[in-house]
């Protein structure tokens, strides 16, 4: 039996943004997400860079109750 595939939509979240279109602009531009550490303290770790998603706002995606019941990561 065949099988078929539909895509009904895309999204997107990453250290060069949170939607398709934000994304897909800052790699055109040469933008690569990566940056120092600001989610916590790093003096005590030898690495300080990341590709750390900012400004997202999990309200948007996710039921309040369950924000609270899941870990940042």
């Amino acid at each position: 039996m065949k099988r078929r595939v539909v895509v009904t939509g895309m999204g997107l979240v990453s250290p060069v943004g949170n939607t398709v279109n934000e994304s897909f602009e800052n790699l055109v531009a040469g933008k690569n997400g990566i940056d120092f550490i600001t989610a916590f303290d790093t003096t005590t770790w030898k690495v300080k860079i990341a590709g750390e998603v900012k400004n997202l706002n999990f309200e948007d995606f996710i039921d309040k109750k369950e924000i609270r019941r899941n870990d940042r990561v």
